[in-house]
């Protein structure tokens, strides 16, 4: 039963940034009720899978640190508050060295992201600032660590058979 939870956990995870990529995708926007939701679920994460204080802390340090990264970020314009909050958020329940994993793999699909939707808004020959709905990379790469780190055949393919 341990295990079902912690995989409800991560299954409700998974949809939360699901939801995200859709919103932003939407109306350049993701909720902050999302992200506190993410956030408040994070510490019974923890409970079920056993984490130690020392972990926690670590999960609360490098969410904090996000936080203050990235909210420097937003406040010179290159994020939006959305996404710091969702990437913050998202930190509480990657272990520190996925979560450095995470920030490549967003970077990386960001830019790819940020070329497409320049191109696009190129072609349309639109006046306004384009708006990249950044939320997708974020929850693409957090969809990437759940699926790398915690469904058991994945990180051991010969499990598939």
């Amino acid at each position: 039963m341990h295990g079902v939870f912690t995989y409800g956990l991560l299954g409700a995870l998974a949809i939360a940034l699901l939801v995200a990529i859709v919103t932003d995708i939407r109306h350049r926007h993701i909720d902050n009720w999302l992200n506190a939701g993410i956030a408040i679920a994070a510490p019974l994460f923890w409970l079920a899978s056993g984490m130690g204080l020392t972990d926690i802390g670590w999960q609360i340090g490098i969410a904090a640190g996000s936080f203050l990264v990235f909210a420097l970020m937003f406040a010179i314009g290159w994020m939006g508050g959305g996404d710091v909050k969702l990437l913050s958020a998202l930190a509480l329940w990657i272990q520190p060295l996925w979560f450095a994993q995470v920030i490549v793999v967003m970077a990386l699909a960001g830019g790819v992201l940020t070329a497409v939707y320049m191109v696009w808004h190129f072609a349309t020959r639109r006046e306004e600032r384009p708006e990249i709905p950044y939320g997708i990379a974020i929850s693409g790469a957090g969809l990437w660590a759940l699926a790398s780190q915690y469904i058991p055949p994945l990180q051991n393919p010969g499990l598939l058979g």
